[in-house]
């Protein structure tokens, strides 16, 4: 925060509900108004730079310096990220690998649901914990895709499965950078992870039903009941263990495998009586050895492999100031404002990503190099649009905290006393839906979780805990993420249909985890 006061009315309920402009203006352009999700992000970039510029009193460089600082990181990491993963699905499309795993994936069940229960589900946890930052969203829509889902039935499927995985997505990093804070309370990562086990299972447990209950009701629920049921007991109990007693890093990758394989080997004994097709049609698809589809999946093996190796505490070590690759992050202050830069080049995700690229390209004699540059410049020809509107969308958030907004809502929420627990993951949501990330979500309000618990006696870990929760179902709406599944399925610039489609189970869901907090912080 870099204003001399969050409370510009000296009325703290006034200063909330301007603070509250730019989030109530985006459901509004997005809902009511259905604007495009580029227009709608660039009218509130405006908005609130006006609001922290003339209300909040952010001096004008530091207005300018933070819609700078969210541009960059728009670009770098996020856009890096999302350019790199899909290059790395046209890759594979490019290579025909992608026809062998949709085979794969056929080849197991023709059903449409046990698809979405395999690609949708699981495939989408795993890459939430081995990547994050919107790559399981861009690619299991694509596949669903390709294997005759419609692109926003597809990109609504995603979204809603996402919020099994969220909360640990890119090695556990929402919940593991809370060690980082130092927060009172003996707030700790592995405390919090722990606390997430009374509230995620529940959750996680019914995603799958729900997902299925959307694509074909109770009778397609009724009709694959056993599928879904060993899908969710496994995700959700083999997580639950590993939060409880080993920490947030692996648990999505875990369950996520686990949950894919024992769904496989009971598909080999069982399958549903009715076979259900979205189109009518089955999948046609050529059956192939087993090295044929280990080669098919490498470069999802290349994609885990290399990002586990950029997330390792000691690989990052080394890009740290004065280590052996510290000269890679890029540091500066923007010219006339306080804040700083830091552009990871290496170090960053999309670097892991684009190097699982070229070893498939290198690895692959069915594709060229000419042909993978083709398909470069063809990625950032289509996703030029929804980048700028992820960098527009930072800005907001990046002018929020720096002009005081954020703090304004924290404050305001933490002052309702003992009602607060209610409340709590409502926060979490707020942080979620303006800055797409769980990560930067705790970032900004963890410590205000933690010490409004302090406060009004409750749990501080419980709090954050219900945070990150919040914070995870409102990817299913987040104008990030939703410019991200948008954009992979080819349907830029409907991203209010989607929000539309999204956001009744979003609001759901949140409704359940503050009433269940809520219930919970009169226990602990």
């Amino acid at each position: 925060m870099l204003v001399e006061t969050f409370d510009p009315f000296h009325h703290l309920g006034l200063s909330a509900l301007v603070a509250a402009i730019p989030i109530l203006l985006f459901l509004l352009c997005l809902t009511v108004l259905k604007m495009k999700g580029i227009h709608a992000a660039l009218l509130n970039l405006l908005v609130t730079f006006l609001i922290a510029l003339f209300v909040f009193k952010l001096p004008i460089g530091e207005s300018i310096g933070s819609v700078i600082q969210g541009a960059i990181q728009g670009i770098w990491p996020i856009g890096y990220i999302i350019v790199m993963a899909v290059w790395l699905y046209k890759i594979s499309v490019k290579s025909g690998k992608f026809d062998v795993l949709r085979g794969s994936i056929a080849g197991i069940s023709q059903d449409q649901r046990i698809q979405l229960l395999l690609i949708g589900f699981c495939f989408n946890a795993f890459l939430e914990g081995a990547a994050g930052f919107g790559v399981p969203i861009a690619i299991c829509a694509v596949l669903l895709v390709s294997l005759g889902f419609k692109p926003l039935q597809a990109a609504m499927l995603c979204l809603i499965a996402n919020g099994a995985s969220g909360a640990f997505g890119a090695i556990g990093i929402p919940v593991g950078i809370i060690d980082t804070f130092g927060l009172e309370g003996d707030v700790t990562a592995m405390n919090v992870s722990v606390m997430t086990a009374l509230t995620l299972p529940i959750i996680n447990f019914t995603i799958p039903f729900l997902l299925i209950g959307i694509m074909d009701g109770f009778k397609g629920i009724k009709e694959i009941f056993p599928a879904i049921l060993i899908t969710s007991t496994t995700y959700t109990v083999s997580q639950a263990i590993i939060t409880i007693f080993i920490g947030p890093e692996l648990a999505d990758i875990i369950p996520s495998l686990l949950a894919m394989g024992l769904l496989a080997l009971f598909l080999k004994k069982w399958q549903p009586k009715r076979i259900f097709l979205l189109n009518g049609k089955e999948c046609e698809f050529e059956k192939h050895s087993m090295g044929d589809m280990i080669k098919a999946w490498s470069p999802f093996y290349l994609l885990t492999i290399f990002v586990l190796i950029w997330s390792f505490p000691a690989f990052k070590g080394l890009f740290t100031e004065g280590a052996i690759l510290g000269f890679s992050v890029l540091k500066f202050a923007i010219p006339g404002s306080a804040i700083d830069v830091s552009v990871d080049v290496i170090g960053a995700t999309g670097t892991a990503i684009l190097l699982a690229g070229l070893t498939t390209i290198v690895t692959t004699k069915s594709i060229t190099g000419k042909e993978s540059i083709g398909l470069l410049k063809e990625t950032v020809s289509e996703f030029y649009i929804p980048i700028i509107m992820i960098c527009a969308i930072i800005g907001i958030a990046k002018l929020m905290t720096y002009g005081g907004l954020t703090s304004t809502l924290g404050e305001a929420v933490a002052t309702t006393g003992d009602i607060f627990p209610l409340l709590s993951p409502i926060l979490g949501w707020i942080g979620v839906f303006m800055t797409g990330s769980v990560v930067n979500n705790n970032t900004l309000f963890a410590p205000i979780q933690s010490t409004a618990g302090s406060i009004i006696g409750t749990n501080s870990s419980l709090l954050v805990s219900a945070n990150t929760a919040g914070g995870v179902i409102a990817k299913l709406v987040s104008p990030q993420s939703v410019a991200i599944a948008t954009a992979a399925v080819g349907e830029t610039g409907k991203e209010a249909a989607l929000t539309k489609m999204t956001l009744k189970y979003s609001f759901i869901l949140l409704a359940f985890v503050s009433i269940w907090t809520f219930i919970l912080s009169l226990v602990f």
